[in-house]
């Protein structure tokens, strides 16, 4: 038998063997495209941007003449702590519920992954659109850094949502049984043992959360506004880095101060996405 079977098994393990070269090869290749692209793309930013940050660049006051960004930076932390913090506790909480306590199979489940994954895909422009209606005109919260922060925790929402869920439901069942087995309860086992293991991929949707609050341009515009200026309060109009970058590149006047801003919004990006990074190691060794 071995005898016979041995022409049949060769060269289909042969044929496996090169199908799993060559989709090493891709990997490979899609790889090294995505990580020579990032490459370049930082490299031309820095290359145009930094022998243009001056220190009237940072000045506390802006005028039309040195298109201060000091307003902008302010505004750009603040946006992205009051979104996070609106989407980030609604985000986590519904990903629990939906892997932990909901029915397995309920329609309830598939609605709302359906509408997160559908809401995860719709234009930043539609959610601008939708924040001005909601926020701006029907709640009578004028342009402000509340109108901006719901809009874009609206936005990040789905991807806190489905990738808390998603990050929940890979922890295998043995953790929940050896807990369940112990005289925890429910509660219990989904803080003190679920939740621990799945925090690294929770913080990696906040990191990415992070990433697309801070390069927002469209959906701001129509919420908290142009406004050159650190907002004063919540209720107050403020533009963000993105937002100053894109007046800036729209005026014409003053691209090479435009690029010196995209340094700046490259490097706050990269420390923020660092921290939460840092934050996630330490949380999962803590764990």
């Amino acid at each position: 038998m071995s005898k016979l079977q041995s022409p049949v098994l060769v060269p289909t393990r042969s044929r496996r063997h090169w199908g799993s070269r060559i989709l090493k090869a891709l990997c490979w290749v899609a790889g090294g495209l995505t990580f020579g692209i990032l490459a370049l793309i930082v490299i031309y930013i820095l290359v145009r941007g930094v022998p243009y940050l001056t220190p009237s660049l940072f000045a506390w006051t802006y005028t039309s003449d040195n298109v201060s960004m000091t307003h902008a930076i302010i505004n750009t932390l603040t946006m992205t702590a009051l979104s996070l913090l609106f989407s980030v506790p609604v985000g986590v909480g519904g990903g629990i519920y939906l892997a932990e306590y909901a029915k397995p199979g309920s329609k309830l489940v598939k609605v709302i992954r359906v509408t997160a994954e559908t809401l995860a895909g719709i234009p930043s422009i539609i959610y601008g659109l939708f924040g001005m209606l909601a926020f701006v005109v029907t709640m009578k919260m004028s342009n402000s850094l509340l109108a901006g922060a719901l809009t874009l925790a609206i936005m990040t929402l789905p991807l806190i949502l489905r990738q808390t869920e998603e990050s929940l439901l890979s922890v295998p069942l043995s953790y929940r049984e050896g807990s369940f087995g112990l005289g925890a309860g429910k509660l219990r086992t989904t803080v003190r043992i679920v939740l621990p293991v799945a925090t690294p991929g929770i913080l990696a949707a906040v990191i990415l959360s992070i990433g697309r609050i801070a390069g927002e341009t469209a959906a701001l515009i129509y919420t908290s506004g142009t406004v050159a200026r650190v907002a004063s309060n919540l209720f107050a109009s403020g533009r963000t880095l993105a937002v100053h970058l894109f007046q800036l590149q729209q005026e014409g006047m003053h691209i090479n101060e435009a690029f010196a801003v995209a340094v700046v919004l490259l490097v706050i990006v990269v420390l923020m996405n660092a921290l939460s990074a840092w934050i996630a190691g330490k949380l999962t060794k803590k764990g």
